[in-house]
């Protein structure tokens, strides 16, 4: 007979890091990994080794990007610190509905931090550019530098 299936919540905390390790549909935090998914819990271990814990939806009606993930994202809004994104694809699978996310100026490249820059220049009073691949983007702006005035 196959054991009971035991469902969870996100935020539910499944078990201590020395049952298990964390898994797809979890995180970790204070040494208890906790479910970030609503769905089934699962454990598989291999070779004797700490079971891997992972929450599984019932159906898996939409891809989901997980952390480490490639994903392909249309550049939303931009300043000195970070980008917002939309999520289009994870890896080449395309997404059925767009997720958000932030991209920190930090999280760009792992080694030369210092050397990143993510900047668009004032074309106007209503338009922006970015200075490497010269595309144009709809902006109200402050102020415009005289050098990069369109006239």
């Amino acid at each position: 007979m196959a054991p009971p299936v035991r469902y969870c919540v996100p935020g539910e905390r499944l078990c201590n890091l020395e049952e298990g390790s964390p898994g797809s549909g979890t995180y970790t935090r204070h040494g208890y990994i906790f479910s970030s998914l609503a769905g089934c819990l699962t454990k598989s271990s291999e070779n004797g080794a700490l079971p891997v814990v992972s929450v599984m939806r019932e159906t898996e009606s939409q891809l989901l990007p997980d952390v480490g993930a490639i994903v392909t994202c249309k550049v939303s809004s931009i300043n000195s610190r970070f980008a917002k994104v939309h999520i289009l694809y994870v890896g080449s699978t395309p997404l059925k509905n767009s997720f958000r996310g932030t991209i920190r100026k930090e999280d760009v490249r792992a080694t030369e931090k210092d050397k990143v820059r993510v900047q668009m220049v004032p074309i106007s009073w209503c338009e922006m550019q970015c200075p490497q691949t010269h595309t144009k983007e709809f902006r109200k702006v402050a102020r415009v530098q005289p050098e990069f005035l369109q006239t």
